[in-house]
């Protein structure tokens, strides 16, 4: 499933020709890719067509576009569409024309600020995916919904109504450790209460948003501790040196574009991310340990599986 890098390597492709393009029509192919829009297929493309879209913003693994829409239409609504990746989905940008994507489930026709024409196809081979449109609200601590890199962001202020919201969907998911908010000693601290294994509290969206299997196991492997080492065993600064770790692998994936072992995760160019090469722990099976020789091994774990060194990686009593 795609993690933040991921997303992040999307967003950034999708924002300079989206924000302030006007959706023009819409292509539904597979209506099954708005099973989490509750009013339906007509009702998203009633929404959506004639919205300008303000934004491409991220928190974690979720990507919303905040939508500025006709005047009287959905009076006193404060809307985002909502895109889910989910194991396999992927949102190119094509011009008119352009050869046909196998799998396209929607297109989204847009005409950019500068008057380009533009279609955001959405592609989804396992059909984990969707598109909706859902309800912004205040963030519970009145800061910033997510990441926009300042594209959509004026000084006057206008259009920014958007900035410190976000999607209902996703209000319950708490800032990823790339977010300029982010607050450390506060995960430390709910860390230091958790009995769970270490990697569990790690994919744990309500501790801390954007790590999923691959990132957590290279984490754990630069921070030499066990996946399921009970995570209030860590020290404050073992906690500190592994959300260091975590930041610092996050940003390197997302310079990189991410992590691509197959057809299934793209960029909006439908090129591959290269992170793959940087691995130490995740996939290694077999491979010798690049700190101390030893074979990385592989254990299932949460009906998928943990990659780490048996000697670098001891679990502690």
């Amino acid at each position: 499933m795609p993690e933040l890098p991921e997303v992040e390597t999307v967003r950034a492709g999708l924002a300079p020709a989206l924000t302030n393009a006007t959706v023009t029509a819409i292509d539904v192919l597979d209506a099954r890719s708005f099973k989490r829009h509750i009013g339906g297929v007509e009702d998203f493309i009633a929404t959506m067509v004639g919205a300008k879209i303000l934004a491409v913003v991220r928190r974690g693994k979720f990507l919303w576009m905040p939508l500025e829409l006709p005047a009287g239409r959905n009076p006193g609504h404060k809307l985002a569409m909502v895109g889910h990746l989910g194991m396999s989905g992927q949102m190119l940008l094509r011009t008119p024309g352009f050869t046909e994507d196998k799998l396209t489930r929607v297109v989204i026709h847009a005409i950019s600020e500068d008057g380009e024409k533009v279609e955001m196809r959405f592609i989804d081979q396992r059909l984990f995916g969707s598109l909706a449109i859902d309800d912004l609200v205040p963030t519970p601590d009145g800061l910033p919904g997510g990441f926009s890199n300042g594209l959509g962001v004026s000084s006057d202020g206008e259009s920014t109504w958007w900035r410190n919201l976000i999607p209902a969907s996703a209000a319950h998911i708490m800032r990823d450790p790339l977010d300029e908010d982010f607050d450390e000693k506060f995960v430390i601290a709910k860390l230091k209460k958790k009995n769970s294994g270490i990697k569990r509290v790690l994919l744990d969206q309500q501790t801390l948003s954007g790590i999923g299997n691959i990132y957590a196991d290279e984490a754990l492997w630069r921070s030499q501790l066990h996946y399921d080492q009970p995570a209030a065993s860590l020290t404050g600064p073992k906690a500190k040196e592994l959300l260091q770790h975590v930041r610092e692998i996050l940003a390197k994936a997302v310079t990189e574009g991410g992590t691509s072992f197959d057809e299934q995760y793209k960029n909006v160019n439908g090129e591959s991310g290269y992170f793959a090469v940087s691995l130490n722990a995740y996939g290694m099976t077999g491979i010798p340990c690049k700190r101390c020789g030893t074979q990385i091994k592989r254990e299932n774990w949460m009906n998928r599986g943990s990659h780490f060194c048996p000697k670098c990686q001891k679990l502690k009593g």
